[in-house]
């Protein structure tokens, strides 16, 4: 049994300079990382409201110790896109080193 089996992409982007901001210029992002690693759900929930119908979806992913991922990158795991929540964790104690995200992403 192999612990790291699904294929997941980790890409960054640019900040761009705006006139009065600063931004992720997704449009020019790169891949950062691509390979395999463990993906498990964590949780999904509804906010419904007259003024917005939103359901979001939110994913614990174990990567490989060493993959270059930050809080501002995004996630691609089974044609969708996950935005990175919160800061990774390094677990690089013991036998199985690895990097722990979670991954978020809204659905209307």
């Amino acid at each position: 049994m192999t612990f790291f089996n699904d294929l997941v992409e980790i890409h960054t982007a640019p900040i761009a300079e705006g006139v009065y901001t600063r931004h992720r210029d997704w449009d020019n992002a790169k891949l950062a990382w691509s390979g395999l690693a463990t993906v498990q759900p964590d949780r999904s929930f509804e906010v419904r409201s007259p003024e917005r119908d939103t359901s979001q979806e939110r994913l614990l992913v174990y990567l490989p110790w060493g993959v270059p991922v930050d809080s501002t990158d995004r996630v691609f795991y089974a044609d969708e896109w996950f935005e990175v929540d919160g800061e990774p964790m390094r677990w690089a104690h013991g036998s199985l080193r690895h990097v722990r995200i979670r991954a978020w992403r809204a659905m209307h």
